[in-house]
């Protein structure tokens, strides 16, 4: 055997993985950290989180902390849902549509009231945290896994709705537009996607 083919079976051997996760990464720092990552590496459910916060930031301090309060709680009773009874299989429309409302509202810088942009943020949270506690009912993870979604979820709305709160000037709210639009945007190519799929 030459050392070129050694060279090359070695490489192939060293990237086989270990074990395959479809949903959730294991940090092996424990379930809390394992839940905080997840957020922040599942696009499906951190782009219509931060869509929202976005919104509730367009529409002011009032609004930005009521969405902060409503979402992750709304959040944790879904993941508490769907640590209990879970979810058979995943929810695309679900998905699709959070993506598609979220940040449509976002672009169209919506002139909502206050309450329909938390029932909003209920809705989200209740849907999106059954999903999750589906997932981690799943990957055998439990309510510490959930608080650290949760926990990282409250930061990222936070930090998005503050920063939108605190934008004056025209050209920064267009561009807070521009990201709604976007992620309206990948709302359609998940909706193309799935029809594409059926």
């Amino acid at each position: 055997m030459s050392r070129t083919v050694r060279t090359a079976a070695a490489t192939v051997l060293a990237f086989l993985p270990a074990a395959a996760r479809a949903h959730l990464v294991h940090t092996g720092l424990g379930p809390f950290y394992d839940g905080a990552s997840h957020l922040g590496l599942t696009p499906e459910d951190l782009l219509p989180a931060i869509a929202l916060a976005l919104l509730a930031g367009q529409r002011g301090a009032e609004t930005g902390r009521a969405v902060l309060l409503a979402l992750p709680a709304a959040w944790l009773l879904g993941g508490l849902a769907g640590l209990a009874a879970p979810a058979v299989v995943a929810a695309p429309p679900l998905v699709t549509a959070s993506f598609l409302v979220t940040g449509g509202l976002v672009a169209a810088e919506a002139r909502l009231l206050p309450a329909w942009v938390v029932g909003l943020a209920i809705a989200l949270g209740v849907g999106h945290g059954y999903l999750d506690g589906s997932a981690l009912s799943r990957a055998r993870l439990g309510v510490l896994a959930l608080a650290g979604t949760v926990a990282s979820l409250f930061v990222a709305v936070a930090l998005a709705a503050a920063a939108v709160v605190a934008l004056r000037a025209a050209w920064a709210r267009i561009a807070v537009r521009v990201a709604g639009s976007w992620i309206a945007a990948v709302g359609l190519l998940l909706l193309g996607w799935s029809l594409r799929g059926g």
